[in-house]
């Protein structure tokens, strides 16, 4: 079916949703529910390429009638935006640019670009909870460039009214993360038999977000979302890292609480680091979304898919992740295309 994008970019139809949310299950259960499955399952789904490269992208929006472009593409690990900064503005920025551009320039208008950002653009807190309102003031290369970002995509809703939305999440946490995140990073270094390595003694915590109530919110935001405008998505739920931590010793190791800090490992810290990222999410919750997924719940799930899928983790290294080299080397970005292709 082709569908010709509104001149007043009205929200789409519920069905036009539900045909989004169909693809993301497809895509959800065909390329993640083994760890043996490769994206060349999906050919009729799945474009793999370089979000920063101009050509594939200009192709893949002349041959496709895309309708809707969530863009997750992103280099996200801070303490390696320290350590090569240039990479993440490449990615992180260029790759923006790239693809807002081709998605502007489409002979098939998209209806709606959605920026998915983060928290960590607001900078620290330890008092003041932020809002959509509050200043940016990132504190590290990895949120600077989500905020430079931003500032491009917003740029294409002022100056083209191109119906751009855009999130800034909390950590996102489950089944299937890269390992360089700190729990799937706690999780496989204590099933090999490591201990978590705790960088600082500060008093460190995040608020972590499970991955289907993120995704239940960029749905909503694709059925409801007002376009130009930001949106926080996040969670009441804060947890200091050592807490964490002693917490996945627990649940994985099984070991009484006299042996539990044998498998923490203090190493040396930033000199300046961020403690908290505190969000206000009222804004989302107007349109009706609720995190369902309790803390205990989603810990649940996590740990035991981690534990029941140990060819994801099994050859990892401290440096060098397996699953993040072979996503990287494909240098693979996910854009969702419309069933008539």
């Amino acid at each position: 079916e082709h569908r010709t994008p509104s001149k007043s970019f009205s929200n789409p139809s519920p069905s036009f949703a539900s045909q989004v949310k169909h693809i993301y299950k497809v895509y959800h259960q065909l390329s993640f529910n083994c760890a043996g499955c490769t994206v060349t399952h999906l050919d009729s789904f799945l474009q793999q390429g370089d979000v920063c490269n101009p050509r594939l992208l200009n192709h893949i929006f002349s041959s496709k009638n895309i309708d809707v472009i969530f863009h997750l593409a992103a280099k996200t690990h801070v303490e390696a935006s320290f350590e090569s900064p240039s990479t993440f503005q490449q990615v992180n920025i260029e790759g923006t640019r790239v693809l807002l551009g081709a998605a502007h320039q489409a002979r098939h208008q998209p209806q709606r670009f959605i920026y998915i950002s983060t928290d960590e653009v607001y900078g620290a807190s330890l008092h003041e909870v932020f809002d959509e309102s509050s200043p940016v003031r990132p504190s590290n290369p990895y949120a600077a460039t989500k905020a430079a970002a931003e500032y491009l995509v917003r740029s294409y809703w002022d100056q083209y009214k191109f119906p751009i939305i855009i999130t800034r999440s909390n950590n996102i946490y489950g089944p299937r993360q890269y390992t360089e995140k700190v729990i799937p990073r706690f999780l496989t270094l204590l099933q090999m038999d490591k201990k978590c390595t705790i960088q600082g003694t500060l008093p460190k915590s995040r608020h972590f977000l499970f991955v289907s109530d993120a995704i239940n919110a960029f749905l909503l935001l694709l059925e409801k979302g007002i376009v130009g405008e930001i949106y926080n998505v996040g969670t009441s739920c804060e947890i200091p890292i050592m807490q964490l931590a002693r917490e996945l010793v627990r649940m994985v190791k099984k070991v009484p609480e006299s042996e539990v800090n044998d498998w923490l490992e203090f190493v040396p810290d930033r000199p300046r680091v961020d403690l908290r990222y505190p969000i206000k999410c009222e804004k989302l919750q107007q349109l009706g979304w609720r995190a369902e997924v309790s803390w205990t719940e989603g810990i649940r799930q996590t740990v035991k898919w981690y534990r029941d899928n140990p060819d994801f983790w099994s050859d990892i290294s401290e440096d060098q992740p397996p699953i993040r080299r072979e996503f990287e080397n494909a240098a693979t970005t996910v854009v969702p295309i419309s069933s008539e292709s």
